[in-house]
């Protein structure tokens, strides 16, 4: 049964929103625009506001479904963070459109909101500021993921959920390494540029 849904949480997470949504209103591969990710942040730049929005309100659904019924219904805590990483997994690498999604970070949050409401609103109150500061996406988000795992020992001692966290960011740091690369040379895209084309 753990098996099964844990499955079934990495199909849904694979769920491509970015692309289909793309590939229906633009018929373009988002893949191939860009980042190459299929998430919001490419989406927002490709084809604005009003794609993006329900691409990100699906992939944070992705991330909160499996941990809501994980939790609620199951009462099994382990599995709603297996869970989390498995949607995280899907939606990094999607099996419907050849493993190459987007980069985990709107399903994470996801999960996260459910674990910890106040630190979700801690991290993103963090994320807003430094994208309003820097103007960087993948700066801002990789340092909301990385906080939130301190946030959650302290705010709710779920030691548990603050090593799970932690490894769930690994997993959306090892998608980020362009956006690393061209961060250190200066070349990564601000946050409210257009991609030409």
């Amino acid at each position: 049964m753990k098996i099964i849904f844990i499955i079934m949480s990495y199909l849904l997470g694979a769920v491509p929103t970015g692309y289909l949504l793309v590939k229906m209103t633009a018929r373009q591969d988002i893949r191939q625009v860009g980042s190459g990710s299929t998430g919001t942040t490419n989406v927002l730049r490709y084809r604005g506001w009003k794609t993006a929005i329900p691409v990100l309100i699906f992939d944070v659904l992705k991330g909160f479904l499996p941990v809501f019924l994980a939790s609620s219904w199951l009462a099994d805590e382990r599995l709603a963070w297996l869970a989390l990483a498995a949607a995280v997994a899907g939606h990094c690498y999607p099996v419907y459109i050849k493993f190459k999604g987007g980069k985990g970070v709107a399903t994470s949050l996801g999960g996260f909101l459910y674990f910890s409401p106040l630190a979700f609103i801690l991290i993103l109150i963090i994320i807003i500021m430094m994208i309003a500061l820097f103007r960087y996406v993948s700066l801002a988000t990789l340092t909301g993921l990385l906080v939130y795992s301190p946030l959650l020992t302290i705010i709710e001692k779920n030691y548990l959920g603050a090593v799970a966290s932690f490894l769930i960011f690994l997993l959306v740091l090892s998608r980020h390494h362009d956006n690393i690369k061209r961060l250190l040379s200066g070349r990564e895209r601000k946050f409210g540029e257009k991609l030409n084309g």
